[in-house]
């Protein structure tokens, strides 16, 4: 229904009722103005200052400036993947044997529960970092992964083919290349540097809008996804809370000057929205990778050959360790760098070319970043004393890691309470139990003991007890017999893995 205004020569008092009836039974009160002026003589006083916000120096209350200068530098990726055909569970009705059994010859073979669908074709979105002049863009692995054509779009709204240079899914790290000159690079910043507290914006493409800017502070350094679903081996995000979602996914974090200190690349959420905590790669990172898929295709890193762990404070305290900084040796690649070198199992490398090993992550990313073919010292805790050892660096061969963490430290586990027997060929057999490994098998974990509360399991290989080898199990029993303190420390095969764990059987843990 159309409402009209109506006629000057309605009488005022019937307003009201009028305007009840066309709504329903709505009350309108009418305010009788009792000014004499004409409305178009009337003005509203109001305070105007046209002076313009400080934006430079330091008094300035604006991020305009820097973000002027980075938005140039950051593009839009949007990815193509051609319509393919997928064999999936699920066939035709008429592969059930009771149909089949009159109408069968009708219908041909059957499919064995299989079928084939069509997938339409997949478009992405994402971002990236101008790096270089001539055409050099980073961006994250996932964006690019299985795109079949790679479009970038500048600033300039210029939308240009790219050709993926090289994918690191390690770090989820990727190069891509447009085929221009004289392009607005990004500076980088020495990501090292980065503290807690700083001020940052992200910078990037979010749900595909374009140039879209936020505002945060760093809130965390060196984090690991909080989530079953990160699948990257080498993670030491820059955690910020500047508002990070889709689309934003290789897009720049910088810090005050315009500096790019990492690449935007996933976000911790319950929803798949922002919920305050966001993760970016940090740039030292970012173009390490970057040099090593551009000089080579590929990316190169150092391998040592050894199997480590965190140090608990229960296994420092066995090691008679004050600090529980440095990461613990517990097996070591035959031949290997390390094995060449003379390093131990049991040693605990305390710094890794001249810089502090803090845990077994950070000593991960040392070997990683090593030249394979160069020497790197070593210093490492063996038997209470320091020692200074010099390894050559080997390559990183294929996807294994460097140094894998063993088992989580911490667990405890003790022999009270737990049956063993001699580890022979058919044990071997059925818990596939490596020829390099010798102990005593645990067969069997009373449910009421430490060992159990512990979570240790048949199957589980005990190798030392107390740094004492183990061989056989009545090794394990006397070693266990002359225990001279209620914590023990054992060294255990356990699924695929060696890790050290503290046995405390006090009667009273908690004093």
């Amino acid at each position: 229904m159309n409402v009209h205004s109506l006629s000057p020569r309605t009488p005022r008092w019937l307003l009201p009722a009028v305007c009840a009836m066309l709504l329903g039974g709505a009350t309108w009160v009418v305010a009788e103005s009792k000014s004499d002026a004409p409305a178009a003589h009337r003005s509203v006083d109001v305070k105007v200052d046209t002076t313009p916000l400080p934006r430079e120096g330091d008094s300035a209350f604006s991020y305009s400036p820097i973000v002027k200068r980075v938005i140039p530098s950051v593009v839009k990726v949007v990815t193509r993947e051609r319509a393919k055909e997928m064999e999936v569970d699920g066939g035709s009705p008429f592969d059930d044997p009771a149909f089949r059994q009159f109408f069968g010859p009708f219908f041909g073979a059957p499919n064995n529960g299989r079928r084939i669908i069509r997938q339409p074709p997949q478009i992405g979105l994402g971002s990236g970092v101008i790096v270089s002049a001539d055409g050099y863009i980073l961006t994250n692995n996932h964006v690019v992964d299985g795109a079949d054509k790679v479009q970038v779009t500048l600033a300039d709204k210029r939308v240009l083919t790219a050709k993926v240079v090289g994918t690191d899914k390690k770090t989820d790290v990727a190069v891509i290349k447009v085929d221009a000159q004289d392009l607005p690079a990004l500076t980088f910043a020495d990501s090292a540097g980065v503290q807690v507290g700083d001020r940052v914006l992200a910078v990037g493409n979010p749900f595909g809008l374009g140039e879209t800017v936020t505002s945060g502070i760093v809130s965390g350094l060196g984090r690991v996804m909080p989530s079953d679903e990160a699948s990257y081996n080498y993670q030491d995000y820059i955690q910020t809370d500047a508002a990070i979602n889709p689309g934003n996914s290789g897009g720049a974090l910088v810090d005050m000057q315009g500096r790019l200190i990492g690449l935007n690349t996933a976000i911790f959420s319950r929803d798949g929205g922002f919920q305050g905590i966001g993760f970016a790669i940090p740039s030292n990172l970012a173009r390490s990778i970057m040099d090593s898929l551009v000089r080579t295709g590929h990316v190169v890193r150092g391998f040592l050959g050894v199997t480590i762990q965190d140090l608990s404070p229960d296994v420092a305290d066995q090691f008679h360790l004050k600090a529980t900084r440095g990461a613990i040796i517990t097996d070591i690649t035959p031949d290997g760098p390390a094995a060449k070198a003379g390093l131990k199992g049991d040693d605990v490398i305390l710094d890794f070319n001249g810089k502090p090993v803090a845990d077994s992550r950070s000593l991960g990313f040392a070997v990683a970043a090593a030249e394979p073919g160069t020497e790197a010292t070593v210093r490492l805790l063996r038997d209470g004393k320091e020692e200074t050892v010099t390894v050559k660096v080997g390559q990183q061969p294929g996807d294994q890691q460097l140094a894998s963490a063993g088992g989580e430290a911490g667990n405890n586990s003790v022999l009270n309470g737990v049956e063993v027997s001699d580890l022979d060929a058919a044990a071997r057999n059925e818990f596939d139990v490596p020829a390099r490994v010798h102990g005593a098998l645990v067969t069997d974990v009373d449910a009421s003991s430490a060992s159990a509360e512990a979570g240790l399991t048949a199957g589980d290989v005990i190798m030392e007890i107390d740094h004492q080898p183990v061989r056989s199990a009545d090794d394990a029993v006397k070693l266990t017999d002359h225990a001279k303190s209620r914590k023990t420390l054992l060294k255990l095969w356990s699924r695929g893995g060696i890790h050290f764990l503290v046995v405390d059987e006090s009667d009273d843990k908690s004093s």
